[in-house]
C-alpha cells in the first residue's frame, strides 16, 4: 500500500511541473493561463509565446510523463507504470501547486501511452495528426486521437489486456472532459485553428 501511495504522489507531483507556466513566467513574463485559451499546454504556448517556448513545453510535458512511468515501473512494476502515468496526467491537468488550473494533458498522455503500449499510441497519434493537418484544428485531432485509445487497444492488443483498457479508457475520458469547451466551439464553428495568434 505504501508503494502505491508513493507512486501516486510521485506521478501526481511530476505532473504538477507545468513547463508552459514556468517558461511563460520566466521568459515571457506572463501567466499563460491568463492569455489565449487559458490552457497551460503546448498549443496555447504556441499561440501566446511562439514556437520556441511551445517546443520546450512539449518536450518537458513528454519527459515528465515518461519519468513518472519509469519511476512507477521501478517501484511497482507494470502496475506502477500505469498508476504513475495516469497520476502524471491528472497532476498536469489539475495541479495543486497552480490552484488546480493546468493543461489538457495530451503531450503527457502520449508519453505515458507510448511508454506502455507504443503501437496503440502510434496508431492514435497518426490519426490525430492527419486530422490536424487536414482541418487545422489541434483540438479535433487531440479529441479524436484520445477517444480512440481504448478502441484501438481492443483491436490491437492480443490477448485482450483489461488493465491497459481501463487505463486507456480513463485517459480518454479525461481528455474528452478537458476538451469540453473546445468540443462546444467546434460544434459552433468558433474554434481557433492552428497558427492563430492569441
Amino acid at each position: 500500500m505504501l508503494k502505491i501511495i508513493l507512486v501516486i504522489l510521485i506521478g501526481y507531483f511530476l505532473g504538477n511541473i507545468s513547463s508552459s507556466y514556468y517558461l511563460g513566467k520566466i521568459l515571457g513574463k506572463k501567466d499563460i493561463r491568463e492569455h489565449g485559451s487559458g490552457n497551460a499546454g503546448t498549443t496555447n504556448a504556441l499561440r501566446v509565446f511562439g514556437a520556441k517556448i511551445a517546443v520546450i513545453t512539449l518536450i518537458f510535458d513528454i519527459l515528465k510523463g515518461a519519468i513518472a512511468i519509469l519511476i512507477g515501473s521501478y517501484i511497482l512494476g507494470d502496475t506502477g507504470a500505469i498508476i504513475g502515468g495516469l497520476c502524471a496526467v491528472i497532476g498536469h491537468d489539475w495541479p495543486v501547486l497552480l490552484g488546480f488550473k493546468g493543461g489538457k494533458g495530451i503531450a503527457t498522455t502520449i508519453a505515458v501511452v507510448i511508454a506502455i503500449e507504443p503501437i496503440v499510441a502510434i496508431i492514435c497519434i497518426i490519426i490525430g495528426v492527419l486530422l490536424i493537418i487536414k482541418t487545422k484544428y489541434v483540438s479535433l485531432g487531440s479529441v479524436v486521437g484520445m477517444s480512440l485509445l481504448p478502441i484501438v487497444s481492443i483491436v490491437v492488443l492480443r490477448p485482450f489486456d483489461l488493465r491497459f483498457f481501463m487505463f486507456a479508457l480513463a485517459l480518454s475520458v479525461i481528455a474528452i472532459y478537458k476538451h469540453r469547451g473546445n468540443i462546444s466551439r467546434l460544434l459552433k464553428g468558433k474554434e481557433s485553428k492552428l497558427g492563430h495568434k492569441a
